[in-house]
C-alpha cells in the first residue's frame, strides 16, 4: 500500500507551479503544469524517503486518506490564486 503525503501547490513568480511536501522540510519541486509539478514532487518525496531509510532516520508519517482526494500517491492542497 502506497503512503500518502500532503503536497501543497502554489504559483511561483516565474510562472511555474511550486509543489512542496510540508512533512519533509526542504522537499520542494516545480513544474510548468500541475501534472508535471506533482510528478516531480512525487519523485522528490520518494528520493528523500529512500535516503532517510538508508541513513536509518525515521520517515514522516503519512496522512489519512480521508483528509483529501489522492492523486498519484500525493494529497494536494492548493495555495494562492
Amino acid at each position: 500500500m502506497a503512503h500518502k503525503y500532503l503536497v501543497t501547490l502554489s504559483a511561483g513568480e516565474d510562472g511555474y507551479i511550486v509543489a512542496e511536501c510540508p512533512s519533509l522540510p526542504g522537499c520542494v519541486s516545480q513544474g510548468s503544469t500541475r501534472e508535471e509539478a506533482l510528478k516531480n514532487i512525487q519523485e522528490a518525496i520518494e528520493g528523500i524517503i529512500e535516503v532517510r531509510k538508508a541513513q536509518q532516520l525515521p520517515s514522516p508519517r503519512p496522512i489519512s486518506s480521508r483528509s483529501a482526494s489522492p492523486l498519484n500517491g500525493c494529497i494536494t492542497r492548493h495555495l494562492g490564486p
